[in-house]
């Protein structure tokens, strides 16, 4: 696989957001509908699904490339692209606490980003390792809310990335009572779980 062609504008420094344009009020806050709603697709469904088939063959070829076995599965979810890879050996892909597959996905929205123009959302599981973690961390959060919510004493979560901050703080919204906030700078960013005062 070669390099993609880059000019002097589109390499930025490191964090800048000068490249790609954010999504429009059309493409962040529109509602996916079911399929099979409708015969057209809107503008957000459309720019989804084309994430989706851009992921999935740059996920391909780098499979094939890494002569690794596995199916790649796409999907909506809201309003953003899901895409999965399953089957076979993948835990090379996943990385200690989920590290590669965090660069991994990474790599797979700049690619979306460069075919599509837009920023991507698109979130990546491997193996079911974000399912496993979802389940894992919504028990984690709701115990945690219920300790706070008795104790009255704030708990701080130990560092998580921004997939699994949002998780704990999906769930501790849900509870009576206590609410959440994140601190600290990544990559030791973390929740703390507060009760309402």
């Amino acid at each position: 696989m070669s390099a993609p062609n880059t000019s002097a504008t589109d390499t930025a420094a490191p964090g800048t957001d000068t490249e790609l344009p954010d999504p429009g009020p059309a493409d962040a806050d529109s509602l996916v509908e079911a399929a099979g709603d409708d015969d057209t697709d809107g503008p957000a469904d459309d720019l989804l699904v084309r994430e989706g088939d851009v992921a999935g063959d740059y996920l391909e070829r780098l499979l094939d490339i890494l002569d690794v076995d596995g199916d790649i599965d796409l999907d909506v979810e809201g309003d953003r692209a899901s895409v999965a890879i399953v089957g076979g050996r993948l835990d090379d892909l996943v990385g200690a606490d989920g590290a590669v597959l965090e660069a991994l996905q990474e790599l797979t929205r700049l690619a979306v980003a460069q075919s599509t123009g837009v920023r991507s959302r698109l979130m990546l599981d491997v193996g079911g390792y974000r399912a496993r973690r979802r389940a894992d961390l919504t028990s984690l959060a709701a115990e945690t809310a219920g300790r706070v919510s008795q104790s009255r004493q704030p708990e701080r979560l130990a560092p998580m990335n921004p997939f699994e901050r949002k998780v704990v703080h999906d769930v501790v919204a849900g509870v009576a009572g206590v609410h959440s906030e994140s601190e600290g700078e990544e990559p030791n960013r973390r929740v703390v779980v507060l009760p309402d005062r």
